[in-house]
This record gives structure tokens, C-alpha cells and sequence, in this order.
């Protein structure tokens, strides 16, 4: 079955076969990697920034990785991937892998011992000179499973940075979050600098990320994500917030009806690019704060932030043949971006 015969519903989509589940987390553990080196060498985000973005992503690429293990040898269940302008696990895949961990020592517990596997490996391959059968290799698969992953580098819906001082700003502190939009199935990274009114930080720290957790966990416009978390924290003074959207991955995997998919597409059909060929879109909005105004009545007035969202910046990420066709394919399209696309290594799957 060719490789683009994908079940649907699309946001939740399971491939075929093992090799195609082998191309994918190829393809979107490379391009992530890429992508991260690619931001820091570029200079998109500041020094600090760039820090936050490599340890979120790293989490996200251990996620992939758990993901790549759970599914190896499971022919009873099969990983779900948006391919609607995502190109990622849907987001409950990442619950499943909070369950599983939650239940590891009644999961551990069904499984033979080590030593006793390896031993019947052994006679199988060397002794009876026979192929090792899938319900043995998904056991092992699930002792490798349970016994490598650890919680704590798992990606969440939610995940919190700590505050830091910020030095050489028009602000005191930065802190950044990133969270998993269950929405679109795509992370985000975000970043706020603010300064406080009459409080010391250690005392509304825990605060401040509740407040974070509760108001800015999900996709919006990034003025009013700036706005709502004003309103919460009436002794934190908002400066700047800033929201990254690392997606959507283009690859042969996609079913979406944008245009550089489409390019991408259309070239793997007619053999021009290999299977591996790919593209990832990254979005940074940015509102600063302009002014203040009060609001609510003469015994409870709060002074809030005047926000002013910039334009979106648009870039993209893509190794050069991959740059070539959509120069020649969609010139208007590439020429609307916020700077050339930036070129990453192209990856080779043999």
C-alpha cells in the first residue's frame, strides 16, 4: 500500500504500515533538530529565547522518540497524527504516554523477565535458527519502553519556564511557557517581559505561573493573551509578550490544502523529491505594550496595559532543492514571507 494512503479523520489520522510510521519520525525528529539549530544560527529570537525554545523542542523530540518505541512492534494500536496543518501527534497521544507511566509496574508486571527474553532470543535466533516472532519483539519493545522513559522529559499540554531577570531590557523579569495546542496539534513557545508593581518576585511566583497555566495554555491572538493575563495579575506590569507557532510540517505526510504542501506534493508524485523532502512553517507574533488605561469602577480601578500587536513574521525552513521549486512553483507566496527561507539539511532515509 503506497504510502500516502492515510485513514481518516485527518486530524487524527493512523498510517498503514511500520515503514511508513519509520518515515515519520524520521522526517519530524529531523526537522525539528534542524529547525532549532537553524533559529539559534539565525538570529530570530534573542540568545535567551533561543536557550528556552532548544529545551522545550527537546522535550518534544524525546516525546517523538518515546512515541517511536511505544508504537515499534504494537500491532494493536497505532499512533494518531494530525495531518491538517500540523504534521504532529494529536495531542491526546501525549496523555496515552502520561497513562501508560501512571500504570508502568501493573504494565511491568505482565511482562517476562529480562534475562528470560534474552535467553529465548537467543535460542531462537542461534539454536532453532528461526526469525523472532512479533508478539516476542513487542514484548521487548514494551520493556525498553517502560524502562527508558522518564515523566519528567515528557512534553505536556502545559509546560512552565522559570522567571528570570532580564538584563539590558525596558523590563525586570522574562518568563516563558509552552504548551501543545489541542486545537491545531502544534507547540507553541511564548515569552512575556513584565515588570511588578509593589511585590517582591518570590512572593507571586507560584501565582504568576497558575495564572499562566489557567489563561495562557491554548492558541489566541497574542494581544489577547497579553490582556487577560494583565487583567489576572493586577501587580504584574506586562512590557512584552511574544508567541512562536512551530508549524506546520510540509512533508509527504500532510493533507492540507496549503500551498508549499502542495509543492512538495506534486514534486514526490513526479519523483522530483524523495519521500524525506520537507518543509516547516514557524509564525512569531509579538505585542508590545503602548500606553495604560484604568478600568472598573471608583473603588476597584485597575490600571491595564494599551496592547499593539506587529505583524506577523512568517518564515520558513526547507533544504535548498526544496527552496528551488517553490521559487519556481509559487514565487508570490515564498516573496510574502518575512525573509528568504532559511535553508536546513535535506535528509536522506537509507
Amino acid at each position: 500500500m503506497s504510502i500516502n494512503q492515510i485513514v481518516t479523520p485527518l486530524d487524527s489520522a493512523v498510517l498503514e504500515t511500520k515503514e511508513q510510521y519509520k518515515v515519520y519520525f524520521k522526517i519530524v525528529n529531523h526537522a525539528f533538530s534542524e529547525l532549532v539549530n537553524s533559529i539559534a544560527n539565525e538570529n530570530i529570537c534573542t540568545d535567551a529565547e533561543t536557550t528556552f525554545i532548544k529545551q522545550y523542542c527537546e522535550l518534544l523530540t524525546y516525546s517523538l522518540e518515546a512515541f517511536r518505541i511505544k508504537y515499534l512492534f504494537d500491532d494493536d494500536e497505532k499512533m494518531r497524527i494530525d495531518l491538517t496543518e500540523s504534521g504532529f501527534p494529536n495531542y491526546l497521544e501525549f496523555r496515552y504516554l502520561f497513562n501508560d507511566l501512571e500504570l508502568k509496574q501493573e504494565h511491568v508486571s505482565k511482562l517476562p523477565e529480562v534475562n528470560k527474553l534474552k535467553g529465548e532470543f537467543l535460542e531462537t535466533l542461534l539454536k532453532e535458527k528461526q526469525p523472532i516472532s512479533d508478539r516476542k519483539l513487542n514484548q521487548a519493545a514494551s520493556i525498553v519502553y517502560y524502562s527508558s522513559v522518564e515523566p519528567q522529559f515528557i512534553y505536556k499540554r502545559f509546560v512552565q519556564g522559570k522567571i528570570l531577570p532580564v538584563m539590558g531590557l525596558d523590563a525586570q523579569y522574562m518568563v516563558s511557557w509552552s504548551f501543545y495546542d489541542v486545537t491545531a496539534n502544534r507547540p507553541f513557545i511564548c515569552f512575556m517581559y513584565f515588570d511588578l508593581f509593589k511585590e517582591k518576585i518570590e512572593e507571586v511566583k507560584s501565582e504568576i505561573y497558575d495564572i499562566l497555566d489557567a489563561t495562557a495554555d491554548r492558541n489566541m491572538d497574542v494581544d489577547m493573551m497579553a490582556y487577560a493575563i494583565d487583567k489576572k495579575l493586577a501587580y504584574v506590569i506586562p512590557k512584552r509578550v511574544k508567541k512562536i507557532d512551530l508549524g506546520p510540517l510540509h512533508s509527504v505526510f500532510a493533507k492540507d490544502e496549503m500551498e508549499v504542501t502542495h509543492v512538495i506534493l506534486k514534486a514526490i508524485v513526479e519523483k522530483t523529491f524523495d519521500l524525506s523532502a520537507y518543509a516547516i512553517s514557524v509564525k512569531i507574533d509579538e505585542a508590545v505594550s503602548t500606553s495604560e488605561f484604568k478600568e472598573g469602577n471608583f473603588f476597584n480601578k485597575q490600571v491595564l496595559q494599551v496592547w499593539e500587536a506587529s505583524k506577523t513574521k512568517n518564515y520558513l525552513f526547507c533544504p535548498h532543492r526544496v527552496m528551488q521549486a517553490l521559487y519556481d512553483n509559487i514565487p508570490e507566496t515564498i516573496n510574502a514571507l518575512t525573509g528568504n527561507p532559511i535553508e536546513i539539511p535535506s535528509l536522506k532515509l537509507s
